[in-house]
Formats: C-alpha cells, structure tokens, sequence
C-alpha cells in the first residue's frame, strides 16, 4: 500500500488553514493581494469624489467663458484661456465653492470682495496683455485677479493694504504655483517704486482721486485700468503718452473703496 499521497495530503490541510487565516488577519484574498483597508477604502472615495468636484468646476467654468465672457465681448485669446485654466474657487472661501463661477462679486472676508468674473476679464483685456508686461496691481483681495493676470503678462506686483487677506492670498498663490507673482503687504497709494517703472497698472479698488506716485510709475504708452470715484464710479483706462494721459471712459461699475493715504482729506 503506497501512504505517501495520503502523508502528503494530510500535511497540506495544516498549510491551507493556517493560509487562510494569514489572509483574514492581513487582509487578503485569493488572488495573493491584500484587501483595502477601510482607510484605503475612504481615502479613495476622497480622491474620486475630488476628482468629479474638480471635473463639475471644469465644467462651470466652461460655462462662465462661453455665457458670460465671450458674449458680452471677452475675445482675447490669452485672456480666454487664462480665464479658463485659473479655479476661481479655490480663491474664495469654501463656503462659497459652488457659487464660483456665478456671475457676481462674492464676499472673501475683511469687508472685501472678489469682482464677478466678466469685470476679471474686462479688465485685464483693456490692458491689451501682449505677455511681456511687468505689471502693477494695487489690491491683491482674494490673489485671483493677480492669479489671471500672471497668465497674461511676464511679471505681477501685487500690493494688499489688509494684513490678513494679503497673506491668505499669498498662500493660495504659492500652493497653486504662480510662480511670477510678488507680493507684499502695505498701503497702496505709493505703489513699488523700486520695482517702478511698470508697463501696466491695475486698480480693484476705487480710489477717490488717482494716485499721483502711481501715474510717475507708469511708463510712456503704458496703460492703467481702475475703478475711479466714490459713489458714482466709472472704469477708466488712462494711457501714459509724452505730453500727458489720454483717458477713456468704460462703463459705470460699483468697486469696495480704495482706503489708505488715498482717503486723506477727500470727505
């Protein structure tokens, strides 16, 4: 009688049960790969769920190009796609995610707010980017509009009067990788003389008064776009020539005012 099969047999079963009892207590299966853990479980959900998050923003701000900017005349092309690969929302606060991409102004805290995206882009298309710009803004708020015009031209100074929103900017700005924005935090109405002169200069604040310092940093064939006045306030783009500036008149538009030196003796 051959009993070696058997004695073979036999000394597998005590192999196959303690097998079976590593994969329980490791987690594993069948196949000789170990199960997701429900840590790794959750931690994929997340990251699905982010992932359609971002894929629904996609899609909004699609939307916001084609409905709100390319028809009331956003046409410049570098300013189209700036538009349309900077998230907005991750420039406003998370309780106001869903209402990125709307088309209004939304409140960022500090008494401030972010312009409706539409005015983003008039702006920067009045500015006529060619990318090789060195530009001045005066009021970072939320870091989205320097975030847009970091797309548009070679270089962005950014000035933010209030201490807390500045440096929530500055962080978004970094994590996000605009690379080509500077930033620092101070009152306005002198500019960055030591980075002066700048080929452009944009306000979002509306200033009673254009700052004069502003106007000697600007250089000859320069251009800024600002909201200017205190209750009746109207978009401007002044452009800097020999002999002086030419001004052109916009649109009428409602801005947070500039405050600051600017305000000094303007009651």
């Amino acid at each position: 009688m051959n009993v070696r099969p058997l004695i073979a047999v036999l000394a597998t079963v005590p192999l196959l049960a303690f097998t079976a009892s590593w994969w329980a207590s490791e987690g594993g299966g069948p196949d000789g790969l170990r199960a997701p853990t429900e840590a790794a479980r959750a931690s994929e959900q997340r990251a699905d769920s982010a992932n359609s998050a971002e894929e629904d923003f996609r899609i909004a701000r699609q939307q916001m190009i084609d409905t709100q900017l390319r028809r009331r005349g956003i046409d410049h092309p570098t300013v189209l796609a700036a538009m349309s690969e900077v998230p907005r929302h991750h420039f406003v606060p998370p309780t106001y995610a869903d209402e990125s991409y709307g088309d209004h102004p939304l409140p960022i805290g500090e008494g401030q707010t972010i312009s409706q995206p539409y005015v983003v882009a008039l702006m920067v298309q009045l500015l006529e980017p060619t990318g090789q710009e060195r530009v001045l803004e005066v009021g970072t708020g939320s870091g989205y509009h320097a975030a847009v015009l970091s797309r548009t031209v070679s270089e962005v100074f950014s000035i933010e009067i209030v201490e807390p929103l500045g440096r929530r900017a500055a962080a978004v700005l970094e994590q996000q990788g605009y690379e080509n924005v500077h930033l620092r935090i101070g009152d306005g109405y002198e500019g960055w003389p030591e980075e002066a002169p700048f080929d452009a200069i944009l306000l979002t604040a509306a200033p009673p008064r254009v700052p004069e310092p502003l106007l000697e940093q600007l250089v000859v064939g320069g251009r800024m776009v600002l909201p200017l006045g205190d209750y009746d306030q109207e978009l401007l783009v002044l452009t800097r020539t020999e002999d002086g500036f030419e001004r052109r008149r916009v649109a009428p538009v409602r801005f947070v005012p500039m405050t600051g030196r600017v305000q000094e003796g303007s009651s």
